[in-house]
């Protein structure tokens, strides 16, 4: 009996938790919406975008970064290898735009065993302004991009970040995606934040750029075996505060399979792992799986339907988790609940994955991500 009551209340204490963190992450994010560019000054930004192959969504990600509604941004597009065959789509989309200050930087500063930072330096380093953006290739930015990055700055602000929220997903895998990066991913992401524990995400950092230079430049970024891990501890050392946009932006996914995400989740489960074990170590409990185990011990021990249980404890699970995406704007389809509980399947063998070593992919590197660094093994792709 006393095992039965236990596991009826961690269930409940699980549940009750993943809906405080939806009602948190709600009261933070705000539903898609134009931002108009603030009143005053509006200073020259610097946008570099790192980039590595061609994609399906290329072109599109392209045109949106030449398009943005800022009267004054360079963008700056950096390749490590001059073979690379995006290289032929940045040229072009920089001459079909000769009103935008942009520029194709090739070569690879090895400062750190994170081929990404590699590759941004010499961006920063030619970068002309204070404020600098440091964005993915395959962020579809809005045309407030930089306005919505600008306006989460306050005194206190040491960066500005935003997470990456899915969309366009073709195929059943690529929404089990959506599921992971949305309202799992971004949700606990907002919750942090609401809590003062903002955590940067790579995808979307901005920077100014005197005050990082002022503390170790781009290449104190590769302290850790990510950049925005190396950010997060950065900006906290300091006593400032990493903050969100108030709308995430999308990246479009398009087709994916299992081992994509697979390796994905993996990988950036182990950075977590390296480089914030305390609060890794209870990621196991976010999603449906641990609830529902200790739901079902409990019906069990009282002689409850188990599979009444079940629909009970998926239904308190995902009916809010639905909600928010639909609030915000989000992906939403008759199969997002099915992915949300494929996920919450795949997270306890990505969480225990991440507890040993042994190497993960990274864009076509087989890596060992170690506490305070990543040995590249071999080149792969």
């Amino acid at each position: 009996m006393e095992l039965t009551i236990a596991a009826a209340l961690a269930s409940a204490a699980l549940l009750l938790s993943n809906l405080a963190s939806i009602m948190l992450a709600a009261s933070r994010l705000k539903r898609r919406r134009v931002t108009t560019p603030p009143a005053g000054a509006q200073p020259p930004v610097t946008i570099i975008v790192p980039s590595r192959g061609v994609e399906p969504f290329t072109q599109e990600t392209l045109q949106r970064a030449f398009s943005l509604d800022w009267p004054r941004y360079e963008l700056i597009f950096c390749i490590a290898h001059a073979d690379d065959p995006v290289v032929k789509l940045i040229d072009a989309a920089i001459a079909r735009h000769p009103k935008v200050s942009a520029r194709l930087l090739i070569g690879e500063d090895r400062v750190s065993a994170n081929p990404k930072l590699n590759n941004c330096v010499k961006g920063w380093q030619a970068a002309r302004h204070d404020w600098v953006i440091l964005a993915d290739s395959n962020v579809l930015m809005p045309r407030d991009y930089i306005q919505q990055l600008m306006a989460a700055w306050r005194l206190d602000t040491g960066l500005v970040c935003s997470t990456p929220i899915g969309s366009r997903p073709d195929g059943f895998w690529a929404e089990v995606e959506c599921a992971f990066l949305n309202s799992l991913q971004a949700r606990w992401q907002y919750t942090g934040e609401a809590l003062g524990l903002g955590f940067a995400q790579g995808k979307s950092m901005l920077w100014n750029k005197p005050m990082l230079d002022a503390n170790g430049g781009i290449e104190a970024l590769g302290a850790e075996s990510a950049e925005d891990a190396a950010a997060t501890k950065l900006v906290n050392s300091l006593g400032l505060r990493v903050n969100l946009v108030a709308s995430p932006f999308e990246q479009p996914l398009g087709q994916r399979m299992f081992a994509e995400i697979w390796a994905r989740q993996a990988r950036w489960a182990r950075l977590r792992r390296v480089t914030f074990p305390l609060f890794f170590a209870p990621e196991i409990l976010t999603g449906a799986a641990v609830p529902l185990l200790l739901a079902l011990i409990a019906a069990a021990g009282a002689g409850v339907s188990l599979p009444s249980t079940a629909l009970c404890v998926l239904a308190i699970a995902y009916l809010p988790e639905c909600l928010l995406a639909w609030a915000k704007g989000w992906y939403l389809s008759p199969r997002s609940a099915t992915a949300m509980i494929v996920r919450d399947v795949m997270l306890p063998a990505i969480w225990a994955r991440a507890w040993f070593g042994g190497a993960v992919d990274w864009r076509g590197n087989a890596m060992t991500i170690r506490a305070k660094a990543m040995t590249e093994l071999e080149e792969v792709a």
